[in-house]
This record gives C-alpha cells, structure tokens and sequence, in this order.
C-alpha cells in the first residue's frame, strides 16, 4: 500500500434505493422497509420526467431512498454483501470506481425477518468512493476539477473492496 494519506480510499456515502413506479401502498411499504434496515429517515423520490408508457408524470412520487454515511454505511454495507453471499460482478464497477449492486429480497438482510403486510421487496445499494481532496469538486467557493493522477480507477475501487470487505469477483 501507498504511505501517501492523500490516496487513501475511504468510502463517501451509501445510497439505499427503493423504486416502485407508483404513489400509493408499495410506496409507503417501500418507506417502512426502508426505514426499519437503517433507522434514517426516508425521502420520497419523484419522477423527472413524463413517461406516458408507464403512466407517469414529472413529480409523481415513485420511491424512496436513505443516504448513510460514515461508520453507518459501512456497518451496512457488510450486512449487504452478506446478502450477496460476498460475491458480486466486476461489471457492477464504473471507470470512477463507484459500484452497485441489487438485494433481490429484503429477507436476506441479516436481521430482517418477513413481513406479511410489506411482502417481497428488493432494493438496490450504490456506494460512492472517495479519496481525501475530492472535496474541492463540490465546494462552494474556489471550485476546481480533481486531476487525472488523483481520481479513483476501477481496478484501485475492486482492490479496495475486496481488501476491506473480503468479496468475490464473479
């Protein structure tokens, strides 16, 4: 490993997503679902656009998702790659080295157990990598571009997950 701290990877933030295509009750079961993996508060996404084919118009509520952080997201992020079994795909990876990936059913959580009135529900984990510096893309005053020799590679973002979180690359 690099003794340089600067190119150290760490994760940003872990996104949860939930989409249903609707208002209604999937909506507020996606809502509760969510809510009782992370104990955040959930927010409501809306479409942003209009997609006649599937009925929907821009601003309908049609999810719902958590953003985790810190030693929050990581604890999470274990429990999701249980739910994998560990194994994911190298197709799961960006070129920013970004990656995500799907929990077909939230039974296989650890520690979530079924419930009749929320049923079979899957969601999806996008977790976002960063190196320290990548501050001075979002910043208010005195924005400026991360250079080409500090951005995060694919191939650095799978070495680091397989090195933290012990995964299988299928």
């Amino acid at each position: 490993m690099n003794d340089n701290k600067m190119k150290e990877i760490s994760i940003e933030k872990i996104t949860v997503n939930i989409g249903v295509g609707e208002a209604g009750q999937k909506l507020e079961n996606a809502r509760i679902l969510l809510e009782r993996l992370t104990n955040r508060k959930v927010v409501t996404t809306k479409a942003k656009i209009r997609n006649p084919v599937f009925k929907i118009k821009k601003g309908d509520p049609i999810g719902a998702k958590v953003t985790l952080r810190k030693q929050d997201a990581r604890e999470f992020l274990k429990k999701a790659l249980d739910a994998v079994d560990s194994k994911i795909s190298e197709r799961y990876f960006d070129k920013l080295g970004n990656f995500s990936f799907g929990v077909p059913e939230y039974i296989d959580f650890p520690g979530a157990k079924y419930d009749p009135k929320i049923g079979i529900i899957g969601f999806d984990v996008c977790v976002t990598l960063k190196r320290k510096g990548f501050r001075i893309k979002k910043r208010r005053r005195a924005k400026a571009k991360v250079g080409k020799k500090h951005l995060l590679s694919r191939d650095e973002a799978i070495q680091f997950v397989k090195n933290n979180f012990k995964i299988e690359l299928s």
